[in-house]
């Protein structure tokens, strides 16, 4: 990693910012030096002693400083003093090693006893559970079964968490019914473990049955069932058992409020985040550091940063998670200022950021495209001896790959001597986002040849830039490939198989993934059915969405969105009205892009009252979307009156209006004859809301115009658009002197789009019809031959009726 450094700052940076350690910053180093220096006194005076009790306690510190070298020195001294024989000394120095990360040398001494108990087996249990090898803690816990040993509650209880980590259900239900056979299944501990593994493996009826079952309800059970419900989408569902705990007598606790407020991470939670909030100030725990880093993050995720900066500033002990959530969640809106004084104050508390704290504001540098502020960041990383964190490193690669500077994202990743497979993912992300497709599956046979193995992220990806690329035999042998290394199970990879056969138009490929419904999870689902909606698929979209339901699955609000823009395209009144009722059932009416689509799809059916009823409902959401659509819904109707007191209402509930808000007012100017109110609002996007004025901005100023028979203005404008012209502004401009029988100028507009467009058919028909109805007949019929001689033909219209 410092290769980096070498490779990347040939030229120093501006420097925009200097923090000066200050007083408070050198107490906290010297209280942390002081903590670490007083424990490792005790250690000493504690061997003095020569006592088993006193080297368990030693070797207790050792575990809370995670010092493995502080550890074996113990080990060193328990040996000359003769214990190392002993079980119980022998039990705490397994203990330290698992403790440590030194799962080996845990072993090494765990298989080194003349005597094993039941806590040597357990302490091995947990000890490996704890440090993420699960499969070891099952082969343990087998072991200790063939010895005819009876589990405890502590070693049940790890094995549950082993089956939930490796997501094997049907060993987790036969070590259940053990639980059953022996008589643990009431213990706390082993019924809070079982409802995790449950939840974990999404098995929420077996997990309720067990709650339902239980007759010592603590807290630790509440709050298992909460998270799992939380697991399992079931968002209401766990805020309801979270307003229930207190009417039976159950305490909450941290874990409780953090579960609950897990629930609302997703938008549209906000009001569920206020009364767990309001639980929170009530139970008096606003002093809980851990808890109000989930509140704020959630009031972030809500995007509620009014709120969520409040919470930052009552958290009397900010600790490091603290600072990241606000660093993480607060959206800068390209204030790279605000970022630096947010660091600035994270110093001159005393706090110390680490790699997380490095890796955020990384990234945030590449959103804010901001590389000379992301070096800065980066070269403190390095003061901070953070250069050999693989995350730093792929941050870099981020920042880099969002700036648009792939050269240097590639010096970046050949100059770091260790990655890991996340390292060469974002690579190829990279290049996917900078569209150089192509290298990013270079990259992926790269991988390959240096024999790393590749996991569901970078199947993901590399099966994005085929997609993208138009690689359709390479996405096939990447098919393979999956099917090989068994991914093809994987919801990430079976939703990117789906987009990726889908944008090749293989949709019975795609199919084929939908011929066993049940084990397709929500994300599959919901690629299937949007792939089908951009292939004009709709009624196909409609089916795919019975199935789904068919199979005792609950659409999700992309989904929902998805269908409804369906009925959108095919005016399907019924269709609309039926998915309607499903966004109420489900509680979708928060999600601004799903209220958005039901009010477009309503406006297509021609139904405005119900698109205003829906709007109505969700108005109080504030999304400059919500009110595009309803503007735009109007405006196709011809009903501009209605527009325009949708675009007060806007103005007035301090939404900015964007480019397509200005489209559909134009629009609705256009079809009603409104030159001047037009003119006005496309004179007042720049001058009151400092927007440039986009190609559908132009083209709606030239159709009003062109449209109400201002035609030289419309020409005008065309002349001075700072872009060149595109068909549908000729299109527009010959419509109009065919209408109004402005020969000369259909001429001229004519000849420019047969210049950069010779083979448009409109250009014909219309300029034909601009002579046929100025008398011309002869002008017409040489047109006419034109248009055969060079063997372009008109287009045939559709229409579509449902039944």
């Amino acid at each position: 990693m410092g290769r980096i450094g070498h490779a990347l700052f040939t030229v120093k940076p501006q420097r925009l910012f200097s923090v000066s350690y200050r007083p408070c910053q050198l107490q906290s180093l010297q209280k942390r030096f002081q903590f670490h220096s007083g424990k490792s006194f005790l250690v000493s005076h504690l061997l003095e002693k020569r006592e088993q009790i006193a080297i368990a306690a030693a070797l207790s510190l050792s575990e809370d400083l995670k010092s493995y070298s502080l550890g074996t020195q113990i080990h060193s001294h328990v040996i000359k003093l003769g214990f190392s024989g002993d079980i119980f000394s022998q039990n705490n120095l397994v203990k330290m090693y698992f403790k440590c990360g030194f799962s080996y040398s845990g072993c090494k001494v765990f298989a080194e006893m003349a005597e094993k108990n039941l806590v040597s087996w357990t302490i091995m249990i947990s000890g490996a559970i704890q440090n993420s090898d699960f499969i070891l803690g099952l082969e343990i816990y087998l072991g200790m079964i063939r010895t005819g040993l009876r589990p405890n509650e502590f070693a049940l209880g790890s094995v549950m968490k082993a089956c939930a980590g490796l997501g094997v259900h049907t060993l987790g239900l036969s070590i259940h019914c053990f639980a059953l056979k022996i008589g643990m299944e009431q213990n706390p501990f082993v019924s809070t473990s079982i409802l995790n593994m449950y939840a974990e493996s999404r098995d929420i009826k077996s997990a309720e049955l067990v709650f339902d079952g239980l007759k010592d309800l603590d807290a630790g059970c509440w709050n298992a069932m909460i998270g799992g419900y939380i697991k399992c989408k079931y968002d209401f569902k766990a805020l309801q058992l979270l307003s229930l705990m207190p009417y039976v007598g159950v305490k909450m606790d941290q874990f409780t409020f953090v579960n609950a407020l897990k629930g609302c991470s997703t938008m549209g939670a906000l009001r569920c985040v206020k009364q767990i909030h309001g639980f929170i100030i009530q139970s008096a725990m606003g002093f809980i550091t851990s808890i109000m880093n989930a509140l704020m993050d959630v009031y972030f995720k809500n995007g509620d940063m009014g709120f969520a900066m409040r919470v930052f500033n009552q958290i009397q002990e900010k600790d490091i998670i603290s600072w990241n959530t606000v660093f993480s969640g607060f959206s800068w809106n390209g204030n790279a200022r605000q970022l630096v004084t947010l660091y600035c104050d994270l110093m001159i508390t005393g706090g110390k950021p680490n790699n997380i704290t490095f890796s955020i504001l990384l990234r945030k540098c590449g959103e804010l495209h901001n590389l000379n502020l992301g070096l800065q960041f980066f070269c403190l990383a390095l003061h901070f001896g953070l250069h050999d964190e693989t995350n730093i490193t792929n941050s870099v690669i981020i920042m880099f790959s969002r700036c648009g500077k792939m050269d240097m994202a590639s010096i970046a990743f050949d100059s770091v001597s260790f990655r890991n497979i996340n390292t060469w993912n974002e690579l190829i992300s990279g290049y996917n986002t900078n569209g150089f497709y192509g290298e990013g599956i270079k990259t992926f046979y790269n991988l390959q040849e240096l024999g790393v193995e590749a996991d569901e992220c970078t199947f993901s990806t590399t099966l994005e830039a085929c997609c993208r690329s138009g690689n359709q035999e390479m996405g096939r042998q990447l098919h393979c490939d999956i099917l090989k290394s068994g991914f093809d199970s994987h919801d990430y990879v079976c939703s990117s198989l789906i987009k990726c056969y889908s944008t090749f138009g293989l949709l019975d490929d795609c199919y084929e993934f939908v011929s066993e419904p049940e084990k397709l999870d929500l994300v599959s689902w919901g690629t299937m059915i949007s792939s089908l909606v951009h292939q004009d698929l709709d009624y196909e979209a409609i089916k795919l969405l019975q199935l789904l339901m068919k199979v005792g699955e609950r659409p999700d609000d992309f989904i929902l969105a998805s269908i409804l823009n369906s009925c959108s395209s095919i005016a399907a009144y019924r269709q609309t009205k039926s998915v309607h009722a499903l966004v109420i059932k489900l509680g979708c009416c928060v999600f601004p892009f799903v209220a958005s689509a039901l009010i477009d799809a309503y406006a297509k059916c021609s139904d405005i009252e119900c698109a205003r009823m829906a709007f109505d409902q969700s108005s109080k959401l504030r999304d400059v979307v919500l009110y595009n659509t309803m503007i735009m819904a109007y405006a196709h109707q011809g009903l501009v009156v209605k527009a325009m007191e949708i675009f007060e209402k806007m103005k007035s509930a301090n939404l900015h209006p964007s480019q397509a808000t200005f489209i559909s007012m134009i629009a609705a100017c256009s079809h009603n004859g409104l030159v001047n109110i037009g003119c006005s609002l496309f004179e007042s996007m720049g001058l009151d809301y400092g927007l440039k004025p986009s190609p559908e901005i132009y083209g709606c100023l030239v159709d009003m115009l062109s449209r109400n028979g201002y035609l030289e203005d419309a020409k005008g404008v065309i002349e001075a658009m700072p872009f060149p012209p595109w068909p549908a502004i000729w299109k527009s401009l010959l419509s109009a002197c065919r209408t109004y029988g402005n020969r000369v100028l259909g001429e001229w507009a004519a000849g420019k789009l047969l210049q950069s467009y010779p083979d448009t058919d409109a250009a014909y028909v219309l300029l034909g019809r601009v002579y046929s109805e100025g008398g011309s007949w002869e002008d017409a019929a040489k047109v006419r031959g034109k248009m055969i001689e060079r063997g372009v033909a008109k287009g045939l219209g559709y229409s579509w009726i449902e039944t």
